[in-house]
């Protein structure tokens, strides 16, 4: 398999709490864990299938979209579309199945799955309020 070279590194208000909701809900596994010397959790690497995602806290300031959007109407008016906003999308085997997981495990749901002329997919937005596609490709 060729590296990945493309790495999507999103950052979280509690980027062990992320990864812990991600790999349960999305079914990514855990690779390494970091943490800062007061014992902050900096960056978790997250695998699904060989590719990888980076989570990250970059800051005490940060916000999460869904925290930045209770106080700021313009990012109030970006997360009304159910479409991805600054989000990763994941191409997988099953979308059907991965979206009974992640609709029973609570996430909230921006999308029934449907399908296009490249796919079928879903959309569905994390426990800060990332965005997250989920895809099928055609003939998969």
């Amino acid at each position: 398999m060729a590296e990945q070279r493309v790495i999507p590194m999103l950052a979280y208000e509690d980027a062990g709490r992320a990864a812990d909701w991600i790999t349960k809900v999305f079914g990514f596994r855990e690779v390494e864990r970091f943490h800062n010397g007061a014992g902050t959790v900096t960056d978790v690497e997250l695998d699904l299938d060989g590719a990888t995602v980076l989570v990250g806290h970059p800051s005490d300031a940060y916000q999460g979209p869904r925290r930045h959007a209770q106080a700021c109407a313009l990012a109030r008016q970006w997360l009304e579309t159910p479409f991805i906003v600054d989000g990763v999308v994941v191409y997988i085997d099953d979308v059907d199945t991965h979206f009974g997981r992640a609709k029973r495990a609570g996430a909230k749901i921006l999308t029934e799955p449907e399908t296009n002329e490249r796919g079928r997919q879903y959309r569905v937005e994390d426990l800060e309020g990332h965005r997250w596609m989920f895809a099928q490709r055609s003939g998969s």
